[in-house]
């Protein structure tokens, strides 16, 4: 297995994992290209993608960020998906490994995730990882 930093030659791959995630929005492609690129940019931010026998397995996204109630730098995990016909095969937790890295690296005291509702599958998995419900999230669209 292998851990390879996004970069925008493998955007239409995130593209396809960013569209699976989140099935119920409807996204402009070219608006996302820029997400993707400010995303790949910015030191703030990780994005990379997981491979095995030379295929893309999955795709983990996420963000660092200062905040007083944990005291300091945070990591909040925005983006973590496997191929669902390779679930179970530990692809999941490699790059939930590779995030936590990746945050103890700069010091982060805490990791955060959300996730939908209905994805009980999604809860479990965070659950065995060790993640602890904490919070409600709530949203607010913006025009």
């Amino acid at each position: 297995m292998e851990i390879k930093n996004a970069t925008m030659e493998e955007f239409d791959i995130a593209f396809d994992y960013i569209e699976k995630l989140w099935a119920s929005n409807d996204y402009d492609k070219e608006t996302i290209r820029k997400v993707y690129q400010e995303v790949v940019e910015d030191k703030n931010v990780f994005a990379f993608f997981l491979y095995d026998e030379g295929k893309v397995r999955g795709f983990c996204h996420g963000t660092y960020f200062n905040t007083f109630w944990h005291s300091g730098k945070s990591c909040y995990v925005s983006s973590i998906i496997s191929n669902e016909e390779d679930r179970g095969k530990g692809y999941g937790r490699r790059l939930m490994d590779h995030a936590k890295k990746l945050a103890e690296d700069i010091g982060c005291t805490a990791m955060f995730l959300d996730t939908g509702l209905a994805r009980e599958e999604a809860h479990r998995f965070y659950e065995i990882y060790g993640f602890e419900k904490c919070a409600f999230c709530y949203q607010l669209k913006l025009d």
